[in-house]
């Protein structure tokens, strides 16, 4: 494979990355609000957030690979897994290599789900909202991309999106917490 084919392979995964990840962002946030698609039951919402995510994360190897193999410029395995090392842009590719180490916590923990318990899962979970915006840091600083207009549009639409979702997710939160006890109760008196 030539420089030339893995530079565009570097670049449209990374393009194709933001927005799987996006939708997997979202499917998360639709999974916690309880949300259905229609002729999806509530468990199928899970298991496409799953297999979405684990697609995503192999399409992001793939990302990480065709940078690591391209030749044009130097990123060893080690700049890929740790940040901040590369000589190559290293603030833009260390924030992807953040994004890609807490994404990496978030997929262990979850293959370990079981065994950890649903707290710890949960918390370490979180990370994923943390590495979203990192990663989406990383790809306006360093890809080649950036600048066009496409490109913005395509990023102002994953942001609009995930915003939105966050909205969502933040209303339903807040809505739980102004229930208090009694309100429940006098609500659930109501129904009997």
């Amino acid at each position: 494979m030539t420089s030339e084919t893995l530079w565009y392979v570097n670049r449209a995964t990374g393009a194709v990355c933001l927005v799987l990840f996006t939708v997997v962002v979202l499917l998360g946030i639709a999974v916690r609000l309880r949300t259905r698609l229609p002729g999806l039951p509530r468990f199928g919402m899970v298991t496409l957030h799953r297999s979405l995510s684990l697609f995503t994360t192999a399409f992001l190897a793939l990302h990480i690979t065709a940078a690591v193999v391209d030749g044009y410029v130097t990123i060893s395995p080690l700049d890929a897994l740790v940040p901040f090392l590369s000589d190559y842009q290293p603030l833009w590719l260390g924030l992807g290599t953040v994004a890609l180490d807490l994404l990496l916590a978030v997929l262990v923990t979850s293959l370990l789900r079981d065994r950890l318990g649903r707290r710890t899962w949960r918390a370490v979970h979180w990370l994923a909202y943390a590495s979203w915006p990192v990663a989406l840091v990383h790809g306006i600083g360093i890809g080649t991309d950036a600048g066009t207009d496409w490109m913005t549009w395509l990023t102002v639409a994953c942001v609009a999106t995930v915003i939105t979702g966050i909205a969502l997710r933040t209303a339903q939160t807040v809505r739980a917490c102004r229930q208090t006890p009694a309100a429940l109760l006098h609500t659930e008196g109501a129904h009997r």
